[in-house]
């Protein structure tokens, strides 16, 4: 037997997130479908983060054990010629027996991105969240520095995928600019997180930076441990996994999907 690492990027529109689920297309559900069609072998593979449907990723981390006997060049040319153009295998490199692409990790960075232009966006509509009015960038950024460090996030977390506790370090939360003046990203990086957690971040920053609420109010609602006490979801296509992190380094990279 053999262990592999995968590093794959993939844009999430049209996938319901990464697990696979009976009926729908989903990430996992392609990846494996190659892998079958490339060694002739049905495998279950193990990834770092289960995106959402929507939700995109440039350095999702996959482990697969097998036994095929083909190289790591020869798997990563032959599975990006059986997978569907909105995935791409970035590398596949061999890994430690006993690999998990989940329980190994220990970190991760995701980036959102926000248009802040009263026009829409067009070309990357599947890629942002559009808030038209403009935003109090200072301000976010101070609020952000109030879910630095090692936290109870139970606030952030959205119901339906609960954990054993919601304790979290968050170690980087930055608002920086974005591509092009219009846009700003907010890049958050931590040990690990919970169900909507970065969403439900920007979504609380977000009315912050529109004036609604006061800087100190993200400190207010970290202290609420309650759901209910945030700020709204923001939507899924905004976010992009950037890299995770191993003991090895950080895998992925920065860019856009």
């Amino acid at each position: 037997m053999a262990t592999y690492k995968l590093i794959v990027a993939y844009d999430g529109t049209d996938f319901s997130g990464w697990q696979a689920q009976p009926g729908q297309r989903t990430v996992q559900g392609c990846v494996e479908q190659a892998w079958q069609e490339i060694t002739g072998e049905t495998v279950r593979v193990t990834a770092t983060s289960r995106t959402d449907a929507g939700v995109h990723a440039l350095g999702q981390v996959v482990g697969v054990v097998t036994q095929t006997k083909l190289p790591a060049d020869q798997l990563l040319r032959g599975l990006n010629a059986k997978l569907p153009v909105d995935i791409v295998l970035r590398a596949v490199e061999a890994a430690p027996a006993g690999f998990h692409a989940t329980r190994d990790a220990l970190g991760k960075r995701y980036r959102y991105r926000i248009h802040n232009d009263r026009r829409r966006p067009l070309f990357d509509r599947a890629y942002v969240w559009h808030v038209p009015q403009p935003l109090d960038v200072s301000a976010m950024r101070q609020a952000a520095q109030a879910w630095v460090g090692r936290h109870d996030f139970a606030s952030f977390q959205s119901a339906g995928s609960p954990r054993e506790h919601t304790v979290r370090t968050i170690t980087a939360l930055d608002v920086l600019p974005g591509e092009r003046p219009e846009q700003l990203a907010v890049e958050v990086e931590g040990d690990g997180f919970l169900y909507n957690m970065v969403r439900n971040l920007v979504g609380t920053l977000i009315p912050i930076g529109l004036g609604r609420w006061p800087v100190a109010w993200a400190g207010e609602v970290l202290a609420a441990q309650d759901r209910r006490a945030a700020g709204q979801t923001a939507p899924a296509q905004g976010l992009l996994l950037l890299w995770v992190q191993f003991g090895d380094g950080p895998q992925g990279g920065a860019g856009q999907p």
